[in-house]
This record gives structure tokens, sequence and C-alpha cells, in this order.
């Protein structure tokens, strides 16, 4: 089941990426090829673009895509990491709770009034909709998180570490520059060791 869910999650996210990129591709030639256009495009772009961000998020939350400023707490030992993860999780499902109370009443309104879309005849409640279903996506994440962070199965949010990862190439292309000098003579392709 884990599996299925994995793949519609990043089916989906992939289905938004190349769409956007389709139809801002077509509207830029229809434009400036033949001096015409796509009178919704820009609408949709837009809203596809909030799908993929909010959609996204919860996401990289999952995958541990997100960069993080955790220098301080990584000095911390293991129990007080773990305690400023879980009130670092508790904030960020405080600030959740509030997009969430705020998208229903915009919804809500929205829904009630029925504006449709600029440039469609479509209900705009619907299409920005998003608001409400991205930080659901996003509560259910970081209670998953805190969930393990008190069962002592996470001490903290995976994060990206790009300090990390450019260290790392940095050693790799120093490693290659070193090579290269000493054997003047041997070549390599590229990312090849």
């Amino acid at each position: 089941m884990r599996d299925i869910i994995n793949s519609l999650e990043e089916g989906f996210i992939r289905f938004l990426l190349v769409a956007m990129t389709l139809l801002v591709f077509f509207e830029v030639v229809l434009r400036f090829g033949f001096n015409t256009g796509i009178h919704w495009a820009q609408e949709v772009t837009l809203l596809m673009a909030a799908w993929f961000v909010l959609f996204g998020v919860s996401y990289g939350i999952k995958v541990g895509a997100h960069i993080g400023v955790d220098a301080f707490v990584k000095l911390l030992p293991d129990k007080p990491r773990r305690y400023a993860a879980i009130l670092a999780v508790l904030l960020c499902l405080f600030y959740c709770g509030l997009f969430l109370y705020g998208g229903w009443v915009y919804l809500a309104k929205l829904k009630m009034i029925g504006i449709e879309l600029e440039d469609l005849p479509f209900p705009k409640w619907i299409a920005t909709s998003i608001l409400f279903i991205g930080f659901i996506l996003l509560a259910i994440r970081f209670i998953h998180l805190l969930w393990n962070l008190v069962t002592g199965k996470a001490d903290g949010f995976k994060l990206a570490d790009e300090a990390k990862e450019s260290m790392h190439l940095a050693e790799e292309l120093s490693k290659e520059a070193t090579d290269s000098t000493t054997h003047p003579h041997k070549t390599t392709a590229p990312g090849e060791k």
C-alpha cells in the first residue's frame, strides 16, 4: 500500500510539472511564433504551480528534501535534540492549523459567493482547494514525524544537508584535480573516478 501511495504522489507531482512546462512552452510558441495565444494559459499555469508547490511541500517532508538550519540543534545531546525537534514539529502543526482555518474560511466564502476562475467557467473554490488539501497533507506528515519522535524512531527532521553534499563534491573535484596534475596524460570522462 505504501508503494502505491508513493507512486501516486510522485506521479501527480510529475504530471503537474510536465503539464506546466508543456502549457508554457505551447503558449510561448503560439505567442511569439503565431502572434496568438491561449487566453487561459497564465491562470491555469499559476494554479498548477500552486498545486505543485503546496502538494510538494508535504512530499518534501516525507523524503527529507527541505533545507534546514540545524547547526545548533546538531550540537545538542540526543535527548535535548529530540525535545527540540518535538517543539519544532508542534510549532509546525500550529502553523498548519492557522493555514487550515484560514483556507477553510476562504474556500467557504468562495463557494458561497460562487466565484469562477477569471478565464474559465470553473468554480474557483475547487481550483484553489489545494490551500486546504496541501496543509492537510503537511499536517499528516508532521503528525507522523511527531509520533516517530515520541516513540524514539526518529531524533529530528530528515533534512537535506547541502553543506555536507557540497563538501563531498569539493573533495571529489579536489581529488580529480590532484589526479590530473600527478598523471597529466591520463584522461577521465566527467564523473569517472
